[in-house]
């Protein structure tokens, strides 16, 4: 029987540069009650969940975390992936893969990369890159290792301006960089088909 190809996402997350300022966000941040509709979360599911096995972890202290701590839980999740993985990683998640795949060898085959709305560097308008989630300055491996490497950025983003998809285009020649039109910001959206499109045509080549 023929296994279902498996699609990892790594959530995003926040960083701090101290603890005064991750506690001044915990006091000001804004607080609901009403459950938010993530396309990383049901939309995903719904859409793929037939065809892939989807794991979606949580990873450690998503509001103030640490690339040491990701790193970690992401490495203990590797002896149970197969080859040909698709590997998706949403904000703080994107530059986590991107580091980790510049950084260290993958001992599985990766089909396609996607890194939705990453972060490059620390120049952001309103929050901090902080954490250890720099990049080092060769990106060379993670053109290599990734599979099909795409980003996708949106024009209307506030958190992630498309100065940050320029410095990935200049240091990633072969990746796909892509510019959506309208994502109502930081891709906080319902609904993602053109993600669902790109996966579906991977496992067509």
């Amino acid at each position: 029987m023929n296994q279902r190809t498996q699609l990892f996402l790594v959530h995003g997350g926040m960083t701090f540069k101290n603890k005064t300022d991750y506690v001044q966000f915990l006091k000001n941040r804004k607080i609901t009650l009403q459950k938010r509709s993530k396309w990383s979360e049901d939309y995903v599911t719904r859409n793929l969940g037939k065809t892939f096995e989807i794991i979606h972890p949580r990873f450690p202290l998503q509001d103030n975390a640490k690339y040491s701590d990701w790193k970690i839980h992401f490495e203990r999740h590797i002896p149970f992936l197969r080859n040909n993985v698709i590997l998706i990683g949403c904000s703080l998640g994107g530059i986590f893969l991107a580091k980790y795949l510049s950084e260290n060898k993958f001992p599985k085959k990766i089909l396609a990369t996607y890194l939705v709305g990453a972060p490059f560097d620390d120049a952001l308008p309103s929050e901090d890159l902080a954490g250890g989630f720099k990049l080092k300055s060769d990106l060379s491996m993670l053109g290599m290792r990734s599979g099909n490497l795409t980003f996708l950025f949106s024009k209307d983003d506030p958190v992630i301006p498309l100065a940050q998809a320029h410095k990935y285009r200049n240091k990633l020649k072969n990746a796909s960089i892509i510019i959506l039109d309208r994502k109502y910001g930081h891709f906080n959206i319902p609904e993602f088909p053109e993600l669902i499109k790109m996966i579906k045509k991977d496992i067509k080549r």
